[in-house]
């Protein structure tokens, strides 16, 4: 068990304007109580292709903000991990954490903590839960969504919403690729392959957009307005 003295928090943003400050808030929060277990937590906002006022808004808060013009989240994430990486780069990688959600999700005040204590007991990759925002959805799909996930027990679905890995992990695994969606599936796919502990958990899910138009065509808002209806009957006619 090697203990974390290090948190930094990587959050990729597109045209964000109006779900950023929300996200931000409760990153205030997360850090604050993780501060109380770690001395060092930073969170990156990497900015890319923005033409609105992200970058304001980001700025604002005292995070650390980045400007690529890529329109890809693979490299998105990969330059905000390079930049956490050279800040704590007197910090052995195996004790530094890099926490990974998106600029349009909301983290609870203990998402941080949670992560810390399941990498302090040895995970070095974890696999948090989203939950869509219901006010975002149809009677019918908010029925669906409810028939399909059980609170409380992690079904072990990837989303760079909600992904912790210990820096060394990461780099054993090689890294974001430069991928324009599906960069974390990939990634923890990479980190299984080289014998990472991954742990799975619901007990700090993260509240995220449930826009029907996303930011890539097969993310998590295609997945809402195309699949999640016919999964849910398919599974209800079994």
């Amino acid at each position: 068990m090697t203990a974390i003295r290090a948190i930094g928090v990587v959050v990729p943003a597109h045209d964000e304007r109006e779900l950023l400050p929300a996200c931000l808030e409760a990153l205030a929060r997360a850090t604050r109580a993780a501060r109380a277990l770690v001395a060092e937590v930073r969170v990156w906002v990497v900015l890319d292709a923005c033409r609105d006022d992200s970058e304001r808004i980001a700025s604002a808060r005292g995070v650390d903000v980045l400007s690529i013009d890529a329109r890809n989240v693979g490299r998105a994430r990969g330059t905000g991990v390079a930049a956490l990486t050279a800040a704590f780069a007197g910090t052995p990688p195996e004790r530094v954490w890099i926490a990974n959600t998106d600029a349009d999700s909301v983290v609870p005040p203990h998402w941080l903590t949670h992560q810390l204590r399941l990498a302090d007991a040895g995970a070095d990759l974890v696999v948090g839960t989203v939950r869509p925002d219901f006010r975002d959805l149809s009677p019918e799909q908010c029925e669906a969504w409810w028939a399909m996930y059980t609170p409380g027990v992690a079904n072990g679905h990837v989303h760079g919403a909600n992904l912790g890995i210990r820096a060394s992990t990461l780099l054993a695994a090689g890294g974001f690729a430069p991928l324009p969606e599906h960069e974390d599936v990939d990634l923890v796919e990479r980190a299984r392959a080289t014998g990472a502990i991954v742990r799975a958990s619901d007990a700090a899910w993260v509240r995220t957009s449930g826009r029907a138009s996303g930011r890539t065509a097969g993310g998590y808002a295609r997945y809402l307005r195309e699949d999640l209806l016919p999964l849910a009957q398919r599974a209800g006619a079994r």
